[in-house]
């Protein structure tokens, strides 16, 4: 019998050693343990300044909290102590926050410092943004430094990998959210070797984070909506329509993005920059009231553990000014991410589907809202499945949303993304 041909042998990827992936273990975890203990460290610092500005300070002078004529005090000056660090401090605290996504730069340590400061008197003065996107630089400027000197034969690109997974894992407190990052970023390059030898080390440096952070801060995502049961028809039509929905309503702060930002940029300097912003930002406040303010996530929880506490109208108020407060937060130059906010906004407007349209689950709602507009904001498939799912943690909504995806994508997908070129134009 002839033998096979070179052509027609199978093709064998070729795997990487035991040992190799032993080697990477050690600098995983300490990764994973030093991105989560920055992590915990900035967001415990800016709750310490946020209890100051919105409660020590105003209960000393007799003010409301909240009223408007505070909140328009707080963000106008937190505009400006922002602004001062990125006018004067060292690096200018990074690079124009609308340029840059998850994938982060490596910067220089000299810019980590600004950064660090900016965000965290962001968080605590009240603009719509997060801490993702700030953490992971930092996170991924130190560890290309101290991996550097630490294992200096290390390849250099493998510090930014583990300090992304490391505080991805930190942020949704598992180390499944960044391996789903992981999967959609290796799609579109070439691997060498088996998926699971790539994504072993940042696994490790992801797991090593979540749990970090679970064992030290305790973070949850369910949102304790009522059970929907098992799913129906209508079900799955109030997921594909309120998905949907949420895709086009973010699509319209992506489009009006690159506007925003190049009105703000004529401005010209960050000491106009930022308390212009700030005075916007006051104005939305008062307009949609305190829960449109800050990070999102408590006040996510806030507007879940009442589903039927406000009206549709106040619902799709909150919608349209956590929106509008996100899309000027991200143009005016404030250091945050756009993915805590976003769930605010679908939330909210899962919320108001369920007021409008009695049967709408809750569940079914809010899961569906957050998944279409993250979908538009972040263009991140796996990870916008995943933050809509945990948000109800029942198995059924996984199916529903899987479907619902579907036809959110096809709004969104080919269209311009909520992060600009260096020249103002939408990335596409």
């Amino acid at each position: 019998m002839a033998q096979d041909s070179p052509q027609q042998a199978p093709s064998v990827t070729p795997t990487t050693p035991a040992r190799t992936l032993l080697r990477s273990i050690v600098p995983a975890v300490a990764v994973g343990v030093v991105s989560s203990l920055l992590l915990i460290g900035l967001e415990t610092a800016a709750e310490q300044l946020q209890d100051v500005l919105w409660q020590t300070v105003p209960d000393a002078l007799g003010v409301g909290r909240y009223s408007v004529a505070w909140m328009f005090a707080v963000l106008f000056a937190t505009g400006v102590a922002v602004g001062l660090v990125v006018w004067k401090v060292p690096g200018h605290a990074g690079p124009d926050p609308a340029t840059v996504g998850l994938d982060a730069p490596v910067l220089p340590p000299a810019v980590l410092p600004g950064l660090l400061l900016a965000t965290a008197l962001m968080l605590a003065g009240g603009p719509s943004l997060g801490p993702e996107n700030p953490i992971i630089t930092m996170n991924v400027g130190l560890a290309a430094w101290l991996g550097a000197r630490a294992v200096p034969r290390a390849p250099g690109r493998i510090w930014p990998v583990l300090a992304e997974s490391a505080t991805i894992g930190a942020l949704f407190g598992t180390p499944v959210a960044a391996a789903l990052a992981i999967s959609e970023a290796l799609a579109g390059r070439t691997m060498r070797g088996l998926l699971w030898d790539n994504v072993f080390t940042p696994l490790i440096a992801a797991a090593t984070g979540a749990l970090t952070v679970t064992f030290l801060d305790r973070p949850s995502f369910d949102l304790g909506l009522p059970s929907f049961g098992r799913p129906g028809w209508g079900d799955l039509a109030a997921a594909v329509v309120v998905a949907s929905v949420g895709a086009v309503l973010a699509m319209c702060a992506v489009y009006a993005f690159p506007f925003v930002h190049g009105a703000f940029r004529r401005l010209r300097h960050p000491m106009l920059m930022l308390p212009a912003g700030g005075l916007v930002l006051g104005c939305l406040a008062a307009l949609g009231g305190h829960l449109t303010l800050f990070k999102g996530l408590d006040e996510t929880a806030t507007l879940a553990h009442d589903p039927n506490g406000w009206s549709a109208g106040e619902f799709a108020v909150m919608t349209v000014v956590k929106l509008a407060a996100l899309l000027v937060a991200a143009s005016c130059g404030f250091r945050g991410g756009r993915i805590f906010p976003a769930v605010f906004v679908g939330t909210a407007l899962g919320l108001c589907a369920h007021a409008l349209v009695s049967g709408v689950h809750p569940s079914v709602g809010v899961s569906a809202g957050v998944l279409g507009v993250l979908l538009a904001i972040t263009r991140q498939g796996w990870i916008s499945l995943f933050v809509a799912a945990v948000l109800v943690a029942e198995p059924g909504i996984v199916t529903l949303l899987v479907v619902a995806s579907l036809p959110a994508w096809l709004l969104v997908t080919g269209r311009p993304q909520m992060q600009l070129r260096p020249d103002g134009t939408s990335v596409r």
